[in-house]
């Protein structure tokens, strides 16, 4: 596997094609805006390569019995989704914010994984050996691998194939013995300046007047027409700020639109191309294991909000003991959300291709709770720490070290400790509740209403009321009632 080092470096080989407020970016280890990003992804190499971290970031593959990084495995046993969910928590522990340009290219591999296999049991394509050697190069070359799921969707009343502009989902455009060449965009896409490649899945499901759209592949992050445009963040120019005004140093997020101009996919690169009855089973391929692990993902960065909540009462004078009940709550959400990731695991079912599938009811509903624990943990966070983390009455890094005045920032910000240790402390809570820290906890994976309309489904209310009528002697149908015209 390789180092921190020969990553940045492989990034630094690539063809520049990520543009921000118009600048294109050079070199995306030393940009301001994309530095970061890479500096927490960076330290997943070097985790790896700890002792203390190995089991869980690294496994063997199936494919080579060699040892790989997790990102790049099949998920195979529930052991093997919830070291996912440990992992994800693990990660937010030690950058304080997303790298997601490695795990949703995780979900993607997973869920085309079974796809193929379904695809080519019945309709005798070739797309699950395709995935299988591609995958092989990919654990060799240890690469990082952000995943794209998000269509534009234009207008949401009318299907793909009937928009005013065909590109408002990614499209099939040309067929050839060779591979094919799409046109269209993938929007709100995390991690992509992390990314060595980007592994690409139908947005949704389709039938067959869509087909076109039902597409799946993988390429390098700087294919040829292929441009990359990096949205703007809350916390954008912070990155440019010095000292603990950018609280993280070694971590960031990123999101990015991509805009693919006729882009060429060789042959061995395309995992689905057409066959439409299978997208929606990819999609629900990939939501599963991702929604059950973002619990895991929330929860690390609840565990740094307590640390840093802890650490800031104890800055203003007062004993963490004044704040039990708030505290101890922002456990229970923490808890919450990654134990219901662990049950989502632990009671999924093996899917014929090898690759373990999360309970689907369990895993969605865990994505409600991430739409809605996580807030109240930054709330909770903010209300421990007072105004200095939360409604912008802390000086800057540079006006507490101005030799004009800073000596007496300081001696105020002081209380129980030093002035500049209090700021510290204040500018990493507020990077962690309202800045770059947070993570996609409403839409990240999906819209909490997406959730709950999968929830509908797989829940068995029939069953529920058969329960009842037995358990309460109840013999008479109760039909419901039809809707009133």
């Amino acid at each position: 596997m390789r180092t921190s080092e020969e990553y940045r470096e492989s990034l630094r080989r690539m063809r520049p094609n990520i543009y921000k407020f118009g600048e294109l970016i050079k070199d995306v280890t030393a940009h301001p805006s994309t530095k970061r990003t890479v500096e927490g992804h960076a330290q997943i190499f070097d985790a790896a390569l700890k002792e203390d971290y190995r089991d869980l970031l690294t496994t063997t593959s199936h494919l080579t019995g060699k040892r790989v990084v997790r990102y790049l495995s099949i998920i195979r046993n529930a052991e093997d989704m919830i070291n996912n969910c440990r992992m994800k928590r693990l990660m937010f522990n030690l950058t304080g914010t997303c790298t997601g340009g490695r795990c949703a290219g995780f979900n993607g591999i997973n869920a085309m994984w079974a796809a193929t296999y379904d695809m080519d049991q019945e309709l005798g394509t070739d797309y699950h050996q395709r995935l299988t050697e591609w995958l092989i190069g990919a654990q060799e070359a240890d690469i990082t691998l952000a995943g794209a799921l998000t269509d534009p969707k234009g207008d949401r009343s009318r299907s793909a194939s009937q928009q005013d502009d065909p590109d408002m989902n990614l499209r099939v455009v040309e067929r050839r013995d060779d591979g094919i060449v799409v046109r269209g965009a993938k929007v709100m896409i995390c991690g992509i300046a992390a990314a060595n490649e980007i592994f690409i899945l139908p947005g949704t499901g389709y039938k067959e007047p869509d087909k076109d759209y039902a597409v799946s592949f993988a390429i390098p992050r700087d294919i040829e027409n292929l441009t990359i445009v990096e949205t703007r963040h809350p916390s954008d120019r912070r990155e440019e700020e010095e000292g603990f005004d950018n609280p993280v140093d070694h971590g960031g997020i990123t999101q990015a639109y991509l805009l693919f101009e006729d882009v060429f996919i060789p042959r061995e690169r395309v995992f689905m191309c057409g066959e439409h009855t299978y997208s929606m089973k990819a999609v629900m391929n990939f939501i599963a294991p991702y929604r059950a692990a973002i619990g895991g993902c929330v929860a690390g960065q609840g565990d740094l909000m307590i640390g840093a909540s802890i650490l800031i009462a104890r800055s203003n004078g007062l004993h963490e003991k004044v704040f039990k009940d708030k505290i101890t709550q922002m456990a229970i959400n923490n808890e919450t959300t990654f134990g219901m990731g662990v049950a989502a695991s632990a009671l999924g079912k093996l899917h014929p291709s090898g690759a373990w599938a999360p309970d689907m009811l369990i895993s969605n509903v865990n994505k409600v709770h991430v739409a809605t624990l996580p807030y109240e943990t930054k709330r909770l966070a903010q209300e421990i720490a007072g105004g200095i983390a939360e409604t912008g009455c802390l000086p800057s890094y540079r006006d507490i070290q101005d030799p004009r005045y800073g000596s007496l920032l300081k001696k105020y910000l002081g209380a129980s400790i030093d002035g500049e240790t209090r700021a510290r402390i204040g500018r990493l809570i507020e990077w962690l509740t309202i800045g770059a820290g947070v993570p996609g906890c409403m839409h990240g994976g999906g819209s909490p209403d997406g959730a709950k309309l999968m929830i509908n489904l797989n829940s068995n209310l029939r069953s529920y009321i058969d329960m009842a009528r037995n358990v309460g002697g109840i013999t008479e149908e109760i039909p419901a009632p039809e809707k009133k015209k």
